[in-house]
């Protein structure tokens, strides 16, 4: 019989360390603006707003035939309607948005073509054919397979379309976000009013971003923030009539001290370093607020061997939880497991929240245990949330996607890098697999059962650590046997003396008593139950042995 094809592992890439997040962002409430104080935002953000909607439009008809010169060019006609540095926030804001969809485009483009090879593969195979391990089969019935054809149909023809897009260089971009303008046809499903939603639109296509550089007071001319909160704003030349201080700068009655990193930040504005500002104004709880960012300096990343020397602590992640071990450097785990719960249901904040949770009672165990670094997976889903791949299992799907993979990874950055851990990351191939099948069974005790989670948790501590995935390997050939031979002092067939029970020796089990004593012990009459029992019990043996 023909042996079966083994599938090839494919290729396992080495760890890394993960670098830490290149800026910081803090915001604080704008409190106690006066009604001119939210008049004069309200027609800035408009006013801004209108300029940049505009150049986005200039800059999406430019295409690929965008250049140093007609930056400039969109950078002038903008600065005789609001001001220099208005105007370089406001074409480097459309700049980094026109790109964000072009890589948006890519990454659809990717999902289209993943999708097209899977219904190719899928429709190739006969009905009701059984997939292999990694690779669907076919489809369940003839009429499964038509309506799959079909959507294939579909699915080609959007590529070509999103195709000849990007070869053009046109991008779809909505400034206020789709999902918001989607929303104005489901009024009665968001439960808002035409009116709620008009004005929450407006807002958010109001524009009040101003970039900092350093140098300049405070590191921002546009939005300045005093050391002790005093915030001014520099007005555009159309609305300089609305000054209240000099220089056509208008002065908030409003004070921040944003206590979070506070004192981080007044160190930076106080040695004039760039601090960039950002204003809006959230209509759902009627509050303005300011963020606050600037670039961090880029630490440099210690070398993977200094931080296996102290151990790591491995970290799988799940859509609910985060399963977790200390290995130590030798790549065993020590210690009880721990687990990390998180409930990713209801609105973004929620969400966000039980995220930074979840991390931060992780951060505090492993400032406890004193280790250097958490391995975690290089995870990315996007070839496995595709419904072309596995069809009508939504729970998996469903599963997979909710994971968060990409917000989880940027919160771990951004936190370890404040708790002073570094994160490796390992290639996720087969740690589930190889983790359930060498270290659950091991280490799953009456009082501690360990699940496949866990198990992976070691797996991925041991694969940081450089270890192998397995507990052991096999030792070398001169150990497995006689100088890689069969031994040659093995017993013989006929000596069953191993195999056959001891031989019973009467007298007490203990071995300290002389032969004399336990010969006229065993002859003592007994003077218990238990003891005639068992005298009656070796004279029937004697008697019936004859």
């Amino acid at each position: 019989m023909a042996e079966a094809v083994r599938k090839p592992l494919r290729q396992i890439a080495r760890p890394f360390v993960a670098g830490g997040p290149s800026g910081v962002t803090i915001r604080d409430r704008l409190g106690g603006l006066t009604p001119e104080d939210v008049q004069v935002l309200r027609a800035v953000g408009a006013h801004l707003g209108r300029l940049a909607s505009a150049d986005l439009a200039r800059r999406c008809r430019d295409g690929l035939q965008h250049s140093t010169d007609t930056w400039a060019a969109r950078k002038r006609d903008l600065t005789a309607l609001s001001s220099s540095r208005w105007a370089g926030s406001i074409t480097s804001n459309t700049h980094d948005q026109w790109g964000l969809s072009r890589r948006a485009q890519h990454q659809y483009l990717v999902s289209l073509d993943a999708g097209i090879r899977m219904l190719r593969h899928r429709l190739s195979l006969p009905v009701g054919e059984k997939g292999s391990r990694g690779k669907p089969g076919g489809y369940r019935s003839k009429g499964e397979w038509f309506q799959k054809s079909r959507r294939l149909a579909i699915l080609e023809e959007r590529y070509e379309q999103v195709r000849a897009e990007r070869e053009a260089g046109r991008v779809s971009v909505v400034r206020g976000g789709r999902r918001l303008l989607n929303t104005r046809h489901h009024l009665d499903a968001a439960g808002k009013t035409a009116e709620q939603w008009r004005e929450e639109w407006e807002t958010k296509r109001w524009f009040l971003t101003a970039d900092g550089e350093s140098g300049k007071r405070f590191g921002n001319e546009t939005i300045r923030v005093t050391p002790d909160g005093e915030v001014s704003i520099r007005l555009p030349a159309p609305l300089a009539h609305l000054a209240n201080a000099r220089h056509g700068r208008y002065t908030l009655a409003a004070r921040v001290a944003f206590p979070h990193r506070g004192d981080e930040w007044r160190d930076r504005v106080t040695a004039n370093r760039a601090v960039a500002y950002r204003i809006h104004h959230d209509v759902t709880r009627g509050r303005w607020f300011l963020d606050a960012s600037w670039t961090r300096k880029t630490l440099p990343a210690l070398p993977l061997d200094a931080l296996r020397t102290g151990g790591v602590i491995g970290v799988d992640t799940n859509a609910d939880h985060l399963a977790a071990w200390l290995l130590d450097p030798h790549g065993n785990p020590t210690g009880q497991p721990r687990r990390f719960d998180y409930d990713l249901s209801g609105t973004a904040n929620h969400r966000d929240a039980q995220l930074r949770h979840a991390l931060t009672r992780l951060l505090h165990w492993a400032k406890a245990t004193g280790v250097r670094a958490i391995a975690v997976e290089d995870l990315d889903f996007t070839d496995s949330t595709t419904r072309e791949k596995h069809g009508r299992n939504k729970k998996f799907r469903q599963l997979v996607s909710g994971i968060p993979t990409g917000r989880l990874r940027a919160r771990l950055l951004s936190m370890c890098a404040e708790s002073g851990i570094s994160v490796i990351a390992v290639d996720p191939a087969y740690t589930s697999m190889w983790g359930a099948a060498h270290w659950q069974k091991p280490l799953t005790t009456t009082r501690r059962p360990v699940t496949r989670h866990h198990a992976a948790s070691v797996a991925i501590g041991r694969r940081s650590l450089g270890h192998r995935i397995r507990r052991r390997t096999a030792p070398p050939p001169h150990h497995q046997s006689d100088g890689m031979g069969h031994r040659t002092a093995q017993a013989r067939p006929g000596n069953r003396e191993s195999e056959e029970h001891r031989p019973r020796v009467p007298g007490p089990r203990t071995r300290f008593v002389p032969p004399d004593a336990a010969r006229a012990r065993s002859t003592r009459t007994p003077k218990t139950v238990r003891g005639v029992r068992l005298s009656m019990c070796n004279s029937c043996s004697v008697f019936r042995n004859g």
